[in-house]
């Protein structure tokens, strides 16, 4: 069952990718779904401080890849952007997604689709209805993505469940659960 989650500012949204980078382990692979603007860099950020990176995280759309050595485990952030479906194979990310030292967080990951892991957590940021809002879908394919979802699915405040408002102040929960 997938966590649905509510953020109405980029803040919340590094808070929830922070709770996912302190889980991460080599091995992993995050794809990260969304229009344009979505909050799929912002995640990130949070993903790579939570595992305990303290630089400067950006998207790595021009360069394909950026490598941030972090505390837990370093972190590959890989933009397929500007690649088409089935290049993925020529462009050497071998070493990236087969390390067993790091975690791969793939934006755009439709273009690397039969070269990926299948095994993966799939992050989906959608625009809400207010301008810093952001709805978050998370699901999980494979046993230690399940893993990952149901330690995501812990209470958090500011991180609200659900379609209805982020007030800062609510939990998270897995959806469909009351």
């Amino acid at each position: 069952m997938p966590l649905e989650a509510v953020s109405r500012s980029a803040e919340v949204t590094r808070r929830l990718g922070r709770r996912l980078g302190r889980l991460l382990r080599g091995g992993d692979t995050v794809f990260l779904i969304g229009d344009l603007g979505s909050g799929k860099t912002t995640f990130t950020q949070g993903v790579a401080l939570g595992a305990g990176f303290r630089g400067q995280v950006a998207s790595p759309t021009f360069v394909l890849v950026r490598r941030y050595e972090a505390r837990v485990v370093t972190i590959y952030h890989i933009d397929f952007y500007r690649v088409a479906a089935g290049e993925t194979r020529d462009i050497g990310l071998e070493d990236c997604i087969g390390d067993p030292k790091a975690a791969c967080v793939v934006e755009w990951p439709a273009a690397g689709e039969g070269y990926l892991p299948p095994d993966r957590l799939e992050v989906r940021l959608a625009y809400g209805g207010a301008e810093d809002e952001r709805k978050v879908s998370v699901k999980a394919f494979g046993p230690r993505p399940r893993e990952l979802l149901g330690k995501l699915a812990l209470p958090d405040r500011g991180i609200r469940s659900g379609a209805g408002q982020a007030s800062g102040r609510r939990k998270a929960r897995p959806s469909g659960g009351r």
